[in-house]
């Protein structure tokens, strides 16, 4: 019998937005940003977000983005986006 507890981070409401990006959107956002994919912040694949996401999505390569939509009082909606990285 197993006592695993299945717990979806992405629905606690401490947890900002997480979003896997095609790659269309992916290379829209980097033109757009004027930056190279390394040069984003990273999120390794064993990210309990990224566990979330591949349930939903299928497996997620390195190099793929993921936007993360936060909000707060202050900024309202802020956007970031990380690159997958291995670990």
């Amino acid at each position: 019998m197993s006592d695993v507890i299945e717990f979806n981070v992405l629905e606690h409401e401490l947890v900002p937005e997480h979003h896997l990006l095609t790659e269309e959107e992916a290379e829209k956002v980097l033109k757009d940003l004027r930056i190279t994919r390394d040069q984003l912040p990273k999120i390794r694949k064993s990210d309990a977000c990224v566990k979330v996401l591949e349930k939903i999505h299928g497996p997620i390569d390195e190099g793929r983005i993921i936007k993360i939509v936060r909000k707060s009082p202050t900024a309202e909606i802020f956007v970031g986006y990380r690159m997958v990285i291995r670990g």
